[in-house]
């Protein structure tokens, strides 16, 4: 017998973690992301548990479960909240909730809630989710990695999140950052209010000002009306830049400005208003490097790389890419209702080999490619794509570069990518043990530290002896 779930969430996030309990469980979720229409499914009866999200600051749970307990013949409910605290179970209990848990994920909490109401067998796994890896969680925030580099990323969003410090994310186009910026917002005190984002690669850099912090009717050709900026929209939320690299050099100095004093004025203004919001950034270069070369202001530099965040590439993330591919064949399978099949063992080898220079994104785009032309069967070695198929492992050479720009970029990028796998070896093989590795690879304990805070790379507090 199909039991029917309806959840209740204030986001995509968590619909996407509860989508997967369906299927193996025996149990068909629904999703509604809007409070009105939730308490009308709910009310509307054919459910054998509803499932109420709450914020960690939203109200809006209690009022949710109190509507649904008005009705002539409430169904089951049960409140999921990420803050759990004992006030608020007793407040959920007493609106009429049969449960409330706190989870890792809202998939795990879902499970262990619908255990306990019976709809599940009490022995069954959550057979659904992705595996747990013996360094911690597989999924964190909808991000999935079992690898001790991803690991450690998650446990600094977990740290970092609660804080308002500026956050530098950092990595190849490709690895997630976007997703890291989405999950620091989520689990902070501000996800209540805005998460905006600005791409910095889009717009001119007069336009790009405007965009920033506004501008006044009449200020430039086609300022036809006061514009407010993204500093004053995300006010009490968090502000996203997404390639920072990319500002020019009067825009740095007017964001520098802005993250010194709190405050902004808008194009063609002459006051300034208070801005109260977090700043995350991210860039897929080496701002090191550009201020080396004089391409972006150190003092800047220094005041976003308050935090800094490092995304592993693809290829240096032993383990996972096995867990990605089947878990995005298991999405697009569901999405286009193919029965799942996996991979061959010879396709998975190949697929390892692989270096993947569009990382988590271009496995992400292969898998879905696969899927949709080989649904419903196993995905061999055969049908994989060319320049996947005919890979094999190298040295490390590739393609010549033809001119001598692209030769400079290559031997910056290899230069760079060589030291921070370097750094990453030397702390593995001494348990992330930041004095046995600088004497094990013949540095200064503290040139050591400096590097690894260049590369953003966290050694274990426990073993940083």
């Amino acid at each position: 017998m199909v039991r029917r779930i309806l959840l209740i969430a204030g986001g995509s996030a968590v619909g996407l973690n509860g989508a997967r309990i369906r299927g193996p469980n025996g149990c068909e979720l629904s999703l509604v992301e809007d409070a009105a229409a939730g308490i009308q499914a709910a009310i509307g009866g054919g459910f054998d548990l509803v499932l109420v999200s709450q914020t960690a600051s939203s109200p809006a749970a209690m009022e949710i479960l109190r509507r649904i307990k008005e009705a002539p013949s409430p169904p089951p409910t049960a409140i999921l909240s990420r803050h759990a605290t004992i006030e608020a179970a007793v407040a959920a209990m007493q609106a009429g909730a049969v449960d409330g848990l706190e989870g890792p994920t809202f998939a795990e909490a879902m499970h262990s809630v619908l255990r306990r109401a019976g709809l599940l067998d009490p022995l069954s796994p959550p057979a659904d989710l992705p595996e747990r890896g013996p360094h911690g969680p597989a999924e964190f925030e909808g991000m999935l990695g079992q690898c001790p580099a991803m690991q450690e990323v998650f446990a600094l969003i977990r740290c970092i999140a609660p804080a308002d410090s500026t956050v530098l994310v950092h990595g190849e186009s490709g690895t997630g950052k976007e997703m890291v910026v989405r999950a620091i917002h989520h689990l902070s005190r501000r996800c209540d209010h805005p998460l905006l984002a600005c791409d910095c690669t889009a717009l001119a850099p007069t336009l790009l000002e405007s965009e920033l912090f506004g501008h006044v009717k009449g200020s430039f050709s086609g300022a036809i009306a006061t514009k407010k900026g993204l500093f004053e929209v995300a006010h009490q939320g968090t502000l996203f830049l997404d390639e920072v690299a990319n500002l020019s050099q009067e825009t740095q100095g007017k964001l520098l400005r802005a993250l010194e004093t709190r405050r902004v004025r808008k194009v063609g203004d002459t006051t300034e208003y208070e801005v109260d919001i977090r700043l995350i950034v991210t860039t897929n270069r080496s701002l090191v490097e550009m201020v080396k070369a004089g391409e972006f202001r150190a003092d800047l530099y220094y005041r976003l790389n308050v935090v800094p965040v490092f995304l592993p590439a693809l290829r240096d993330r032993h383990g996972d890419i096995p867990l990605l591919a089947r878990t995005f064949l298991e999405q697009f399978s569901r999405q286009i209702g193919a029965e799942v099949k996996g991979f061959s063992g010879e396709a998975m080898r190949q697929m390892e080999v692989h270096t993947w220079p569009g990382n988590v994104r271009e496995l992400r785009n292969i898998v879905e490619r696969l899927t949709v032309l080989y649904g419903g069967s196993r995905i061999e070695l055969s049908n994989l794509p060319w320049e996947i198929r005919e890979v094999r492992p190298t040295s490390g050479a590739g393609e010549v570069p033809r001119t001598w720009e692209e030769l400079k970029k290559a031997k910056r990028h290899l230069s760079e990518d060589l030291e921070r796998r370097f750094l990453i070896a030397a702390l593995d093989r001494c348990g992330r043990n930041v004095t046995q590795a600088a004497e094990s690879v013949g540095m200064q304990r503290s040139n050591l530290h400096a590097l690894l805070r260049q590369y953003g790379i966290r050694p274990d507090p426990r073993n940083d002896k």
